[in-house]
């Protein structure tokens, strides 16, 4: 058998979605229930190492220069797991995953932490996955990690195997191919209480508005795919915050309810409105959490930031252009 090789370094980022990802067709293998179309940022990243070892007796899982709380180093076993069952070994290994942004807050920490571990995770035991492969792998870990895997412009298929092996994503385009900014207005760095996860599959459960979610996701995605290809930046902005607004509307109609915003959040899509009807071209879109991720065009964005650096609403403001692909760090670090 192959020995496995020493330690690996994988770097992947965080994404942020203008056709969001909400609900699952099979939550067993993370299957999407809709399909979605995002940016990769090249500021907002996760730094990941994974090195199987021989004489470790179970996973050692570090987040944040910390030992993993139980649930996350019971995630990340169980997705080594899935690379352990590919390579046919059963060694433990030692993971250190650190994020330069907020974990758990809603800015898709998840999805760039996955990209990075299947692909250090596979280099390091030796496995040679294609793109898409890895692509399908990050999936299993978090939905939103299969468009981590690549740079830019990035659309996830829903699919329609039942094995999931079509619920990949592709890139539309390179980073390079469109200048945007997305500005990143940061209401809390806390980690929220409900996951995307259990929050999808309450959706489903409860909100009457789900089927009509999932039936129109189909003619958002062709709208926002051929707006980014025309890059008409009005369009893709109006179809973001429309589609960002549906989705949070499926959310609040759970039962319970599910409301990740808070009054930060509300005022400043309040503001962003205001600063549209200006002048400034700028768009808002929301995850599954209190943060409000503006879009908008570079020759604005210090615009933007001017005009939150100083307000209380704002705990902390990032900025970012696209980014790369998922890359191995070849110097380790």
């Amino acid at each position: 058998m192959q020995k496995l090789n020493n330690q690996v370094t994988a770097r992947a980022s965080s994404n942020i979605a203008l056709v969001k990802y909400w609900g699952k067709r099979d939550p067993l293998l993370n299957l999407p229930a809709v399909g979605s179309i995002s940016v990769t940022l090249e500021k907002l990243f996760t730094t990941t190492s994974v090195h199987f070892d021989p004489a470790l007796k179970h996973d050692e899982i570090f987040i944040n220069h910390k030992t993993a709380p139980a649930p996350a180093a019971s995630r990340v076993s169980a997705f080594l797991d899935l690379i352990r069952q590919q390579r046919g070994i059963t060694t433990r290994a030692c993971v250190r995953s650190d994020n330069n942004f907020p974990t758990g807050a809603g800015l898709a920490s998840s999805a760039s932490a996955f990209a990075a571990l299947a692909l250090a995770g596979t280099h390091a035991c030796g496995l040679k996955s294609s793109t898409r492969q890895l692509s399908e792998l990050a999936r299993r870990g978090s939905g939103s990690a299969a468009r981590s895997i690549y740079g830019g412009f990035v659309e996830m298929h829903r699919g329609k195997r039942a094995d999931g092996r079509d619920a990949v994503a592709v890139q539309l385009a390179e980073p390079d191919f469109w200048d945007l900014r997305l500005v990143i207005l940061v209401t809390t760095p806390a980690e929220k209480k409900m996951s995307s996860g259990a929050g999808m599959i309450g959706s489903e459960k409860s909100s009457p508005y789900y089927k009509e979610w999932v039936r129109g996701s189909i003619n958002d995605l062709k709208e926002m795919r051929q707006a980014l290809l025309n890059r008409d930046f009005q369009k893709v902005g109006e179809l973001a915050e429309y589609n960002c607004l549906k989705m949070h509307a499926v959310a609040m109609t759970n039962r319970p309810s599910l409301i990740y915003w808070n009054e930060r959040t509300i005022a400043i899509m309040h503001r962003i409105c205001e600063l549209r009807h200006s002048g400034i071209p700028v768009y808002f879109t929301i995850d599954a959490g209190p943060q409000v991720k503006v879009l908008t065009l570079p020759e604005y964005a210090g615009k933007i930031q001017k005009a939150f650096q100083d307000s209380p609403l704002v705990h902390s403001i990032l900025e970012s252009g696209l980014g790369p692909d998922a890359r191995i760090m070849e110097d380790g670090i």
